[in-house]
């Protein structure tokens, strides 16, 4: 009976990699299932699978269920295996729905083994590692375990950024008219006990938002009289959002207005209810709106600071509920934008008025929105041209005012940039035409050191400041290298120099960091470079095709768009950062929060389970294909010089 296990087996991929005595091994381990014709095995993201099924005999359907459409059609029969990428990549919980169209044999294999099995033999987990990375390159896969992966042992849904404003808000709606008192608003949020209230108009449309706060601030504070029309302290316009909307989306809108209630409002945009803040800290726990309204509300630079060493743990805990890299990185960058404006505003508190209109740029990862827990300053000011007789004192101020401005960054938490490209350096404090003069001398210049100018500056946005200097000086850019192609040529090559961190024999490449003044030591693999590479592949084609975004994964699908990038490659180019940053944010998280060490970007690749290991290699494997591209068509292509 063994015997014939054992030989069942070696013709069953992978199992049939695996040695004899191994296979004997696990032939005594396996027990037969029956199970009768349409009958439905498994549910997918309901059912946990405790084991691996081995078809012996019969046929089996499988799908997704989306939208009560079936999706991802397939069929399983003799020899086929299910349950692996379940427990490997989707916490056990069966990534389909599994119907038995004949009735059917199983062999069982416990997860147990099974774990031990991939840890133990290499080739066997490579089996499902490929596949695994090969379903990942579908949408509807990614669309799955982007869901998926947020799922508890239970089934339900742990993933705070999300769930939709559908599961948390309110659906108790109080109103009063625009011509209804402030008393009277009043009474009725007292006797509701709600800490808001919307308005009507004489249509019978919601127009605005009555809250506590509009009444403390509005009321209260200053003694204006209780007999008022309401709507003359009315929140207006009523800001609103789907009840299908994400939560993160719920999240990022409350930091950008700076509101603690949003409207919530069903598919015929009639309103359901109000979501609050304390809605959202309930269903998270702990809230980056909270966090938002604080940094809002400091008065100091010592509150900054103490108000930014909070979003560490803020951040780790999205990430174990299960947050996207792209939503945690918008919110990080919200707050990094905000406590810069607060900086900026306290600066010119002291400094006066500014002389001339300005604006302040964030180049970097804060430029492309996809700042971490481990960042440095780079920025810069441009301001508008001045006479001659008044050039010295308007660049006395701003001197000035870029200095204080970063020292206060630093003392927040914002490291002074190593390279000083800050706004505290007269080189980079100068007026608007001395920055155009800047940009056509880097992109006329194939010098190294011109070469690195453009990659820091051409990724810039403002961050405080006059909209319109921006935007003279982007347009500005894109005219200029519209008279220069050879320019992405050596922009290309200059990245080129560069690979991912994987040798010959597809091992990670890793750095030794001993002896620079860091709390860990040791050979470490290097998170940042390779990402640093997709950075310069999404950069380099976006200044070639005109592409305004500077946010990699922004650019990366106008890229698509624009039939630049094949779809399929941006889907795997996207996904390949996306995995690299959410293992670079939980990285960091982690020795900041749990081993009081300062984040870095040096992974040790012991602590990473073998399937995490190999998915990294897989995204390092897409990331030198997306150079090959860039080869091909900006080096090897001379029609471009």
């Amino acid at each position: 009976m063994e015997q014939r296990l054992i030989q069942f087996l070696s013709d069953v991929p992978p199992f049939h990699i695996l040695p004899e005595n191994r296979l004997s091994e696990l032939a005594s381990s396996l027990k037969k299932s029956h199970h009768f014709k349409d009958m439905v095995l498994f549910v997918q993201n309901k059912t946990m699978l405790n084991y691996i099924y081995i078809v012996l005999e019969g046929r089996l359907e499988q799908y997704i269920l989306d939208s009560n459409e079936k999706t991802l059609k397939g069929f399983l029969s003799q020899k086929d295996v299910y349950g692996g990428l379940s427990i490997l990549f989707n916490k056990g919980l069966s990534i389909r729905t599994v119907r038995s169209l004949e009735d059917t044999t199983f062999y069982r294999l416990s997860k147990d083994i099974f774990l031990d099995l991939c840890t133990e033999e290499e080739e066997f987990t490579k089996f499902f590692t490929e596949n695994f990375s090969q379903k990942m390159m579908k949408k509807t896969y990614i669309d799955f375990f982007a869901k998926s992966s947020r799922l508890t042992e239970d089934g339900a849904s742990a993933g705070f950024l999300n769930q939709s404003l559908d599961n948390i808000f309110s659906r108790q709606v109080i109103s009063c008219s625009d011509q209804a008192s402030v008393q009277e608003a009043a009474r009725i949020m007292t006797q509701y006990n709600r800490s808001s209230i919307a308005i009507r108009n004489d249509n019978n449309e919601f127009i605005a938002l009555v809250t506590d706060h509009d009444l403390r601030e509005k009321v209260i504070a200053p003694g204006y009289s209780l007999q008022k029309k309401v709507s003359d302290i009315a929140s207006c316009p009523l800001i609103t959002l789907s009840s299908s909307t994400k939560l993160f989306e719920a999240i990022l809108l409350m930091m950008e207005y700076n509101i603690k209630h949003l409207a919530v409002t069903d598919e015929a945009s009639e309103l359901m209810g109000i979501a609050t803040e304390q809605d959202l800290m309930l269903a998270q726990g702990q809230s980056p709106v909270f966090l938002m309204h604080e940094i809002q509300e400091a008065t100091s630079i010592k509150e900054l600071a103490a108000r930014y060493r909070q979003l560490p743990a803020i951040i780790k805990n999205l990430l174990e509920a299960g947050a996207k890299a792209e939503d945690v990185n918008h919110i990080i960058t919200s707050i990094s934008d905000n406590i810069l404006k607060k900086v900026v505003r306290f600066s010119i508190q002291e400094l006066g008025s500014p002389p001339a209109r300005f604006a302040f740029l964030v180049m970097g990862s804060e430029g492309r929105m996809e700042q971490t827990l481990k960042t440095d300053q780079d920025n810069a000011i441009v301001y508008e041209d001045v006479s001659a007789d008044s050039e010295n004192e308007v660049r006395e101020y701003f001197l000035l005012l870029g200095e204080r401005i970063c020292y206060y960054l630093n003392d927040i938490g914002f490291e002074l940039c190593e390279y000083q490209i800050m706004a505290k350096n007269p080189d980079w404090c100068q007026p608007l035409s001395k920055w155009k003069q800047y940009f056509l001398g880097w992109i006329f210049k194939a010098e190294l050191e011109a070469l690195l100018h453009s990659c820091i500056f051409f990724d810039f946005r403002l961050g405080y400041g006059q909209e319109d200097i921006v935007s003279e000086l982007k347009e500005d850019l894109f005219s200029s290298l519209s008279k220069w192609v050879g320019f992405f040529r050596h922009l290309a090559e200059n990245a080129l120099h560069y690979k991912p961190p994987l040798d010959f024999f597809g091992g990670f490449v890793l750095q030794n960091i001993e002896g620079q003044g860091r709390k860990r030591s040791g050979k470490f693999l290097d998170i940042k470079s390779p990402m640093r590479l997709v950075v310069d592949f999404a950069r380099i084609y976006a200044l070639k095709n005109s592409i305004k975004m500077t946010n990699t994964l922004e650019r990366l699908r106008e890229m698509s768009i624009q039939g630049v990038l094949e779809k399929e490659d941006c889907d795997e180019l996207v996904q390949a950062y996306s995995q690299l940053m959410q293992t670079r944010l939980f990285h960091q998280s982690q020795l900041i929060t749990e081993e009081n060490c300062p984040p870095d970007n040096y992974i040790d690749p012991k602590k990473l389970t073998h399937i995490e290991q190999q998915a990294l290699k897989e995204a390092f494997k897409r990331i030198r294909m997306a150079q090959g591209k860039m080869r091909m068509e900006l080096v090897h292509d001379v029609g471009i010089v």
